[in-house]
């Protein structure tokens, strides 16, 4: 071969791959610009930045069902207040019934100490009246109460009039005079009061 076949390169086809060279890496070796931190983003960018419609919509039908959750919840507490309220209630007038019911049936021998007592058959001292006292002990342990006396106005819902008399000077209708007593157990009525009534004079 001949020194043509392998001429070297001149001294500015030398400086032209240099330059080419130079250029080309100092392109590689810088790159592209990397982003400057002004554009990194912060938790307040993001919760700052506005929402698009269907993020909104979503957010609007979930504070839609959280308020209906709530309103089921109150409601469901008052419902269950009210529940153990009443059934407390109900629970203390089944109690008063049922004691009522025990305290209805000692009601005669009440009423067979009474005329006793009017007819001088209790003698403090005696076996009878001894057992009277015992009696009237356990009523009034019980809670029963007595109503209706001589003189009290009459009142149709609690007295039961079996006579009406005309009295001179009366000014409305009065009981005159107790013939059976009337008995009550807390706001049960165990039996009313029957009275003979004053009333006015025509």
């Amino acid at each position: 071969m001949s020194d043509k076949d392998f001429e070297q390169p001149g001294p500015e086809e030398e400086r032209g791959d240099e330059v080419l060279g130079g250029e080309g890496s100092e392109a590689h070796a810088s790159g592209p610009d990397p982003q400057g931190d002004d554009d990194e983003l912060t938790v307040d960018d993001i919760l700052g930045a506005p929402q698009n419609s269907d993020a909104a919509a979503e957010d609007a039908v979930l504070a839609d069902l959280e308020s209906a959750l709530l309103n089921d919840l109150k409601r469901l507490q008052a419902e269950y207040a009210n529940y153990r309220r009443r059934t407390e209630e109900q629970r203390e007038v089944e109690a008063e019934r049922a004691q009522g019911a025990a305290a209805k049936g000692l009601l005669p021998v009440l009423d067979d100490l009474d005329r006793a007592e009017k007819h001088g058959d209790l003698v403090e001292g005696t076996p009878f009246f001894a057992i009277a006292e015992k009696i009237r002990a356990v009523v009034e342990r019980m809670g029963v109460t007595t109503y209706g006396a001589a003189g009290e106005v009459f009142d149709p819902q609690q007295h039961e009039a079996i006579f009406q008399q005309p009295t001179p000077g009366a000014t409305e209708p009065t009981i005159l005079e107790v013939v059976e007593t009337g008995y009550r157990l807390g706001s049960v009525e165990l039996r009313p009061a029957k009275v003979v009534v004053a009333v006015p004079a025509e």
